[in-house]
């Protein structure tokens, strides 16, 4: 699908696509960038600079991940302790692993 109208590269809810394009979203990923010198979280960790490019931008990632559900939760949707820098290696590899989580339902059915 090509880019333009309507087009959702995340394949995220229009409620969560329209926070993201928000005044206050990109007042907060700004101050939490700079507030992180601009440097991904996870690299850092394991003793690796990594400042992101123009090609591959730092990404602002949401621990707990926003839903049509906790979207007007500000505790979830602007706190940073629920934010992380990461490099796009770095934030594909978390999203990876939170798509291979499963859910049980009431009846304690795994729910792919």
């Amino acid at each position: 699908m090509a880019a333009g109208a309507g087009y959702n590269r995340m394949n995220r809810s229009a409620a969560v696509e329209s926070f993201y394009t928000s005044r206050a979203w990109r007042t907060c990923r700004a101050s939490f960038v700079k507030s992180k010198g601009g440097m991904c979280e996870e690299c850092w960790k394991r003793g690796i600079i990594e400042t992101g490019s123009k090609d591959r931008p730092l990404e602002v990632h949401h621990i707990i991940p926003l839903t049509d559900q906790n979207l007007n939760n500000p505790r979830i949707a602007f706190s940073w302790e629920n934010l992380q820098l990461l490099c796009k290696d770095c934030h594909d590899d978390k999203k990876q692993k939170q798509a291979k989580r499963w859910k049980v339902d009431p009846e304690g059915r795994v729910q792919i």
